[in-house]
């Protein structure tokens, strides 16, 4: 029977009316619908997808205990693994990762993994309300560094262990990227604060608007607070620009700061504290194609913009989630690919009025593995707008390392660190985008759980 299954879809608000507001895109699955889907996975002996899952959730087994309508336990499984299921559920990418690998995919589409990990955590957090026991603590003491996905993981894992933990939070929220970064459509802060306050039950500290390096430097955490280790979780958040004329000009932002007023300071509201500027009926660039550009893009549209995504290679070369590139063209989004900015042209008031682009086309594959964009010679025009926001990449702080002698870091920034994520500081690890630059909310898990595998490796000896 589950042979002649197909996938399930699953439930969205539609395209006209998601553009106005800031609710979730996505319903998931009801009961009925993840029961179903669930009867779709085929248990092999030997999971693809768990190889492919950066911190190896037991898929076959939440699945089964799924089926068979054990929810408690399907969502116990996943604790096994997962600090954060209903944030993963959301964001992480599975059709790139356990999905890719999935055998159904082989003649068909894979099981929805994703999506039943997000009812499973879902459930869990709508129906149980008794907090998780205390472990017996350890006697052992660790710092980490930066509540996003990676520290909120490397914490989450060692207080299980029994371990006296204190994240520290350079903003006001914890949940870092996933609060500052992400926005309420796609992920629900409501979501988040709730993982948090699951790792909270479990014994681990929060402290925010404690920026390391300025309040305090982490050679203090370890001699004059007694932190036995450290774990630097604290993300990439330095922006990056194309350094093209123009950049100054009243109307450009950053991806990082647009994205951070919506999102953490709700800027959209009336009467904000930190308004940006009135978009309703405005046009706005976003320069860039990965998933921070299509967040900007689809924010501006529901702020009133006409929005274009403009991007130096095609529609096919768009490293943002497929997902997220039809949900951006379904609520109206242009995209203006093989198109490159060379200039940003302002008015006599220094506010944006114009960008200057040139065309592209795509030559022979670059270090990457894909195609050079090459410019048209004689291909330069304006493109009318009022707002500019570059959504080009970002790169580590450079706070921690600039007050952390004897840490070192790559060309790039990155904190450079071993197989077991230690750095070149003793008893100081590292993980997520601070050692790779920006990445995936799982895969910055991955670095965390590891993390706080070293960590509990070499203060239990």
């Amino acid at each position: 029977m589950a042979n002649r299954i197909p996938r399930v879809p699953v439930r969205e608000q539609e395209p006209q009316l998601r553009a106005t507001n800031f609710e979730e895109v996505c319903y998931g699955y009801n009961h009925e619908e993840a029961l179903l889907e669930a009867s779709r996975c085929l248990h092999c002996k030997k999971p693809r997808c768990v190889e492919a899952c950066p911190v190896g959730i037991r898929i076959p087994e939440f699945i089964a205990a799924l089926h068979e309508e054990r929810l408690n336990d399907a969502a116990q499984i996943i604790a096994l693994d997962s600090s954060l299921p209903s944030i993963c559920g959301r964001v992480c990418p599975q059709e790139t990762q356990c999905e890719s690998k999935c055998i159904r995919g082989i003649k068909g589409e894979p099981v929805g993994i994703g999506r039943l990990e997000r009812f499973v955590a879902d459930w869990h957090n709508a129906n149980v309300q008794e907090a998780p026991a205390k472990p017996t603590p350890n006697g052992h003491k660790v710092a980490v560094i930066g509540s996003g996905p990676s520290g909120l993981t490397c914490a989450g894992d060692l207080a299980k262990k029994g371990y006296d933990v204190t994240v520290f939070e350079a903003l006001h929220l914890a949940g870092g990227v996933l609060v500052y970064g992400i926005p309420e459509f796609r992920l629900p802060k409501a979501i988040v604060q709730k993982e948090v306050d699951g790792l909270k039950a479990l014994g681990v500290k929060v402290e925010t608007n404690m920026v390391i390096g300025r309040v305090v430097s982490i050679d203090e955490l370890m001699s004059e607070y007694g932190f036995e280790a450290v774990f630097i979780g604290s993300g990439a958040g330095l922006p990056m620009f194309m350094h093209i004329p123009g950049e100054n000009l009243c109307g450009v932002y950053s991806a990082n700061e647009f994205l951070t007023r919506i999102n953490l300071m709700k800027a959209y509201k009336d009467g904000s504290d930190t308004p940006i500027m009135p978009l309703q009926g405005k046009k706005v660039a976003v320069v860039g194609g990965g998933n921070v550009a299509m967040d900007a893009a689809r924010c501006s549209k529901r702020l009133g913009a006409d929005v274009y995504v403009v991007y130096r290679r095609g529609m096919e070369e768009l490293p943002a989630r497929h997902e997220e590139v039809e949900h951006a063209i379904e609520e109206g989004i242009v995209f203006k690919t093989l198109n490159n900015p060379v200039k940003i042209n302002g008015d006599e008031k220094g506010y944006v009025s114009s960008m200057t682009c040139v065309e592209m086309e795509l030559g022979e594959p670059d270090a990457s593995g894909r195609r050079r964009p090459i410019e048209k010679v004689g291909s330069e025009h304006d493109l009318p707008v009022d707002c500019v926001i570059m959504s080009l990449g970002t790169t580590p702080n450079p706070l921690i390392k600039n007050t952390t002698p004897g840490l070192e870091v790559n060309r790039k920034g990155g904190i450079v660190v071993n197989e077991a994520g230690l750095t070149s500081h003793q008893n100081v690890y590292a993980g997520g985008d601070a050692v790779t630059g920006a990445a995936t909310v799982i895969l910055a898990m991955g670095a965390g759980k590891l993390g706080a595998k070293s960590i509990d490796e070499a203060l239990s000896k």
